[in-house]
């Protein structure tokens, strides 16, 4: 069986490298893997990739800095030139980008089984991409490797059991990744406090916002009063934050750190504050509160479970409270994203799938 991995993101990089990791496992299957560069990261050498222990790209397309359809449209036409060339069995895409989507259109138009890992995830705000990305590339995925529950009954209410595809709760590759990691990890060359709180702010619903970013940092100018904010900064937000002059003296400003480095600041922090989906569950599955900086989050479980608190930045003072609440209480004890095996249940559905 021959399998062509497609990724364009780090977080996809590191999510595969879990799945990566279960193929190399059994001699029945020939991994080939496609780095869009949907994504462009300087950091991502020879040397990201031996500490990550993940395998390094078969093909590098080299696609970034374009607007959706331009990229989306350049990867389709490179990734089929790929897949005419390679005839796999299966194309398995992840999560929600642009790489994504092509990935699946690409596979299913060549009439290629699509293996969608981290389907059935809903924000259910059709404005986003990733949205529009996610249900087109579930619609025409052959096995759907839901990381929870609720991403399996999402898919149940929009109808797939009557469509031609497989609905399989495998758990969450991210989990795999993390317990992985988590002995990888590295400390930061960075001076720290006994206590800090990890922050990150990328997303384009706050930097795009004036007013929303502003109440941002208001609050976490707020909470540095009283305990460190170690924020990693995208040079994308610290552009938009010097031209709107926003005061960040109270925060303690690095550049952004490697993933070893990441693992190692969630799992040493008191609080994760944050506007990314991936963030979410890693505080959660190194039992950290959350709280997360947006309207809406794709990971309900977490708000259920009482980990994630949801806090829409149109006012510091909301912020200021809930990260003190979050302080003080802790979520149940729950595994909605499995026990760590999910790179182990894809593998074996795909092989035992004709």
């Amino acid at each position: 069986m021959k399998i062509i991995t497609i990724i364009g993101a780090r977080p996809q990089f590191i999510k595969a490298g879990s799945v990566s990791r279960e193929i190399a496992k059994h001699k029945a299957i020939t991994e080939v893997i496609i780095h869009t560069g949907q994504h462009f990261d300087t950091n991502m050498s020879e040397v990201f990739f031996d500490e990550m222990k993940i395998p390094k790209p078969n093909y590098n397309l080299d696609i970034n800095g374009l607007g959706h359809g331009a990229m989306t449209g350049q990867m389709l036409e490179k990734i089929e030139q790929v897949l005419l060339k390679e005839k796999p069995d299966w194309v398995m895409v992840y999560g929600d980008t642009n790489s994504t989507l092509a990935g699946a259109l690409s596979a299913s138009k060549l009439h290629i089984k699509v293996a969608h890992i981290e389907a059935g995830l809903r924000s259910f705000n059709i404005k986003m991409p990733e949205e529009i990305n996610r249900i087109l590339t579930d619609r025409i995925s052959k096995l759907l490797f839901c990381p929870t529950d609720t991403a399996v009954e999402n898919l149940k209410k929009e109808g797939f059991y009557q469509f031609d595809c497989n609905i399989i709760n495998s758990g969450d590759v991210m989990l795999d990744g993390a317990i992985f990691y988590k002995e990888l990890a590295q400390q930061p060359k960075i001076e720290l406090q006994d206590k800090y709180i990890l922050c990150t702010v990328h997303r384009a619903e706050n930097t795009d916002d004036p007013l929303r970013l502003k109440t941002i940092f208001k609050a976490l100018n707020k909470i540095a009063q009283e305990t460190q904010v170690i924020l990693p900064l995208h040079p994308r937000t610290k552009n938009i934050i010097q031209k709107l002059q926003i005061d960040i003296t109270d925060l303690t400003i690095i550049s952004p750190v490697g993933y070893l480095e990441m693992v190692w600041l969630i799992n040493n922090t008191q609080l994760v504050m944050t506007d990314s989906g991936g963030l979410q569950k890693e505080a959660f599955f190194f039992k950290k509160p959350c709280i997360t900086l947006r309207d809406e989050t794709e990971w309900i479980e977490l708000l259920k479970t009482g980990w994630n608190k949801l806090v829409s930045p149109t006012t510091a003072e909301a912020i200021y409270s809930a990260y003190h609440l979050a302080l003080e209480s802790k979520g149940k004890t729950v595994n909605p994203y499995g026990e760590g095996h999910a790179s182990k249940r894809i593998i074996e559905a795909l092989l035992n799938t004709v």
